[in-house]
């Protein structure tokens, strides 16, 4: 399996730099991967500071790993345990083949939590705090309004895949966390949106992309299908962050 072989080189990559852990989160913990599609979301925690010599072998071992044929799908976010309980730092990462700094989000934390993929060394419940009451709820919302109600009103996003699934199915993952308190896959999104008022024929095109084998898209279909989505998120946001208020 491409993946496999993938993590393999990884981690052993990583073991000169003496790693304390190393988790998958996302949907390769989920149970809702997709070899070639699925991002391989990853946090490994290092026994030392990410000082510039680390930072450095890593932008080496992950430019080696450039010629396996899922490395751009790989993203990692390096931790300390020193800086590890710090839930607005901004840590060392890699994503997009590049390295630059993001916060490990409440919604990872938990995941890491409840399912995390424990690939090397102590489980995430050694090293992270758990996520406070209400913590998680409040990082749904504020992302929901600071962030995705404005990307709506950006229409020139919205004809590429990934903003249209991405859109529709964090709103629907939001919806189910503020009303049940869990985490859901992407593939239990896509069950849920129809009930939420999204439009089919959105819905049933992402399950082709994500599951299916479909054909490229028409340049007429992909205008509507951003038309469609952006129609739908604009309010659908605006109610939940109301109830929610």
């Amino acid at each position: 399996m491409l993946t496999d072989d993938l993590l393999d080189r990884f981690l052993t990559g990583l073991v000169p730099l003496a790693p304390v852990a190393v988790w998958a989160h996302g949907s390769l913990a989920g149970g809702d991967y997709q070899e070639g599609r699925s991002d391989l979301d990853l946090i490994a925690v290092l026994d030392h500071p990410v000082g510039a010599r680390t930072v450095w072998r890593l932008a080496l071992l992950h430019a080696r790993l450039r010629a396996e044929p899922l490395a751009r799908l790989l993203h990692c976010t390096y931790l300390t345990p020193d800086t590890a309980a710090d839930a607005e730092r901004r840590h060392l990462t890699w994503a997009h083949e590049e390295l630059f700094r993001r916060s490990v989000t409440p919604v990872t934390r938990t995941e890491l939590h409840r399912f995390g993929r424990v690939l090397h060394g102590a489980p995430p419940a050694e090293v992270l705090p758990p996520v406070p009451d209400g913590e998680l709820a409040a990082f749904v919302v504020r992302d929901q309004r600071d962030f995705w109600r404005r990307e709506v009103d950006r229409a020139t996003n919205w004809t590429q895949d990934v903003w249209v699934d991405l859109g529709l199915l964090t709103f629907a993952r939001a919806t189910v966390t503020l009303r049940e308190g869990r985490l859901i896959s992407k593939r239990e999104a896509l069950d849920v949106l129809p009930g939420l008022g999204a439009p089919g024929e959105v819905v049933a095109d992402i399950r082709r992309r994500r599951y299916g084998d479909p054909a490229p898209p028409t340049e007429e279909w992909t205008v509507r299908r951003g038309e469609l989505t952006r129609d739908y998120l604009g309010p659908a946001i605006d109610a939940l962050v109301a109830r929610e208020a």
